[in-house]
């Protein structure tokens, strides 16, 4: 491999076709609370946390009115949003429970804390909070050791 990308390169946003706007809007600010930063028409729309322009774009250009992909077809797996702290995941916990919204899973992953879903479209999205660096778990020779244990989402609401 002779190319190593920076440390400070992260993934900015991700842009995601829809086949409602009004639908994936409503989910994506209405229950996991992402501010609407820009709105063009019934075709596009650009929502974010903190003011940023945006972490999230929403397009029907290629999908108003589409499906979702079929299983056994590539594409994306699924974006990720991570939140600051365990309280911040837990709030975000308490609103999909109030809105009624199914989880397909939530996991420990000894570095982080995740829950998984899917948004209106059938996208996969997963909701995270990283541990500190020094809880991480690791081998002995230093690697990360990464699990996937259940997550106790009763615990979890209890900090929301």
């Amino acid at each position: 491999m002779s190319y190593v990308a920076p440390a400070g390169a992260r993934v900015g946003h991700v842009h995601l076709k829809v086949a409602d706007l009004d639908r994936a809007i409503a989910f994506y600010s209405g229950v996991l609370g992402f501010e609407l930063q820009q709105r063009m028409g019934n075709s596009a729309a650009f929502l974010s946390a903190g003011g940023y322009h945006h972490h999230i774009g929403l397009n029907t250009w290629e999908s108003r009115g589409g499906k979702p992909p079929a299983p056994g077809t590539t594409g994306l797996y699924h974006s990720a949003f991570l939140y600051p702290t365990r309280g911040d995941l837990a709030r975000v916990l308490k609103s999909l429970v109030e809105a009624r919204w199914p989880l397909e899973g939530a996991s420990d992953h000894g570095v982080s804390e995740a829950i998984y879903l899917r948004d209106p479209d059938g996208n996969g999205v997963e909701l995270y909070r990283d541990r500190p660096e020094a809880e991480w778990p690791r081998e002995a020779n230093g690697a990360l050791k990464m699990v996937t244990e259940p997550l106790d989402l009763h615990a979890l609401l209890a900090e929301a």
